[in-house]
């Protein structure tokens, strides 16, 4: 049984509304790795809902939080990390990893994150008040897809359960953990 030290963390990125909060839970449970989903944490630690303070603070105040917060959790060992959607743009973090990392990007597209979004009603504030969220929502998936996809596993989200993606990420994290017979 590895110890504490000796597990991997595992950081799901993606679009907003990809499903990253209920992978991470789905994974958190099948694993009993902690979950330190960061827009909660954060929520809870100021007390107001991410569109009060992308309103009241600005999205650089947040995405300075977002990223202070995702840093200390990605130093963790047995963690399921999930930060915002913007995060794995607006910093250098798929980069640089910790060597215990294993990165995760959640694909949606565009269409089925607007549609979630609306279905789960939760405030989101780079889509709301504006006049087209589903034109705004393409842009950002535009300028955010690069980033994604350095992550060292991607998967389609649209048709699959959270729990379905959690077992594929076991699988992908013991794979990527057996040694080979040329590294014993």
């Amino acid at each position: 049984m590895n110890g504490p030290s000796e597990q991997p963390t595992v950081v799901l990125v993606g679009f907003m509304a990809s499903g990253k909060s209920s992978v991470g839970l789905a994974l958190a449970r099948r694993t009993g790795w902690t979950l330190v989903d960061v827009d909660r944490d954060i929520e809870e630690s100021t007390g107001q809902p991410i569109p009060d303070l992308f309103a009241t603070r600005g999205e650089a105040w947040f995405r300075e939080l977002e990223e202070e917060r995702t840093s200390a959790a990605l130093d963790l060992h047995g963690c399921v990390v999930v930060p915002g959607g913007g995060w794995a743009a607006a910093s250098r973090g798929l980069e640089t990893l910790p060597a215990h990392v294993h990165s995760i990007w959640l694909r949606v597209s565009p269409e089925a994150a607007v549609a979630r979004a609306r279905q789960e009603g939760a405030g989101r504030p780079l889509l709301d008040e504006v006049e087209d969220p589903l034109a705004r929502a393409r842009e950002l998936l535009e300028r955010r897809e690069p980033h994604y996809r350095r992550a060292g596993l991607h998967l389609d989200t649209e048709g699959r359960t959270p729990v379905e993606l959690a077992d594929a990420i076991v699988s992908h994290v013991r794979r990527e953990r057996t040694p080979t017979k040329n590294q014993t």
